[in-house]
């Protein structure tokens, strides 16, 4: 699908490349938090796991092409779906349309973190143990494929216009790498965005080793679930500096690809004794 001549794919991809070159530009420029690791370790992994989940993505399409943007598409050619059902003025549609979808990824997440064989995958994205742009694309490839039929079942379900999901991707991969970058800002820019938007200050609490905050703060683009919802921290109690990110796991392990891509199906041994607060030897929240 094309707009304004460009694929859907290459605007995607063009807003991906300039986000994270501006969050990686603003890290460098003004950090939040001192690295533990060089960049070009960390990186290295979480972009390999990046083409993990290209590689797993296309492999499966090769089956079953199905994609949040195909399935709109499909949505409309047969006029499947809520908002193709219903009139609406179009600026109704897309406000819901974005809101719905968004309360979609926000329950997901939860989800994820609730249900134990979910967050044996989640847990690869916790298992960072910095948190920068890069953090907000380590995911596995499991989980991204499964993410995918879910976005696709929720948008047939709306009727989502083509238009709006193309946005709402742009959006959600663009929000992601900015509350995961590792910049500091402005407090008092802080704290009116999170009023309505998760910021990096508010996101980075959800990555903290302390089970009650990492059960927090599970919105990605809005703020408005987790106030809604009752799920709100607004400061880690170790301070953004001190704070611990990832898993018990804190010897490196996290910077190895094949140990991350494992870690899913495997117990690795907790490498130091472990904290009431922390999360237990299997990865499942205590």
């Amino acid at each position: 699908m094309e707009f304004l001549g460009f694929s859907e794919s290459a605007i995607r991809l063009s807003f991906f490349i300039g986000i994270f070159v501006i969050m990686a530009l603003l890290e460098v420029w003004l950090p939040r938090r001192k690295r533990r690791f060089s960049r070009i370790k960390r990186w290295t992994t979480n972009f390999a796991i990046i083409f993990t989940n290209f590689l797993a993505v296309f492999l499966v399409g090769l089956i079953v092409p199905i994609t949040a943007v195909l399935s709109a598409i499909w949505a409309q050619q047969n006029g499947f779906g809520l908002f193709n059902l219903i009139n609406m003025p179009v600026g109704l549609v897309y406000i819901l349309g974005f809101l719905a979808l968004d309360l979609t990824i926000w329950t997901q997440h939860l989800v994820f973190h609730k249900v134990p064989i979910l967050w044996r995958l989640h847990r690869v994205h916790h298992s960072d143990e910095e948190i920068d742009a890069s953090t907000a694309l380590r995911f596995h490839p499991v989980e991204i494929v499964l993410s995918i039929f879910i976005k696709a079942l929720v948008v047939i379900l709306l009727g989502a216009p083509v238009i709006l999901v193309v946005i709402f991707e742009i959006i959600l991969n663009g929000s992601a790498m900015f509350n995961h970058a590792n910049y500091k800002l402005p407090l008092w820019l802080d704290r009116i965005l999170r009023t309505f938007i998760v910021t990096p200050d508010m996101h980075r609490i959800h990555h903290s080793v302390h089970h009650k905050e990492t059960d927090s703060n599970y919105g990605f683009a809005l703020s408005i679930w987790d106030h809604i919802f009752r799920t709100y921290i607004a400061q880690p109690k170790d301070g953004h500096e001190k704070m611990k990110i990832g898993l018990q796991w804190q010897d490196g392990a996290s910077t190895r690809i094949f140990w991350s891509l494992k870690l899913p199906f495997v117990n690795p041994p907790a490498t130091k004794k472990e904290n009431s607060e922390l999360v237990k030897t299997d990865g499942k929240p205590s």
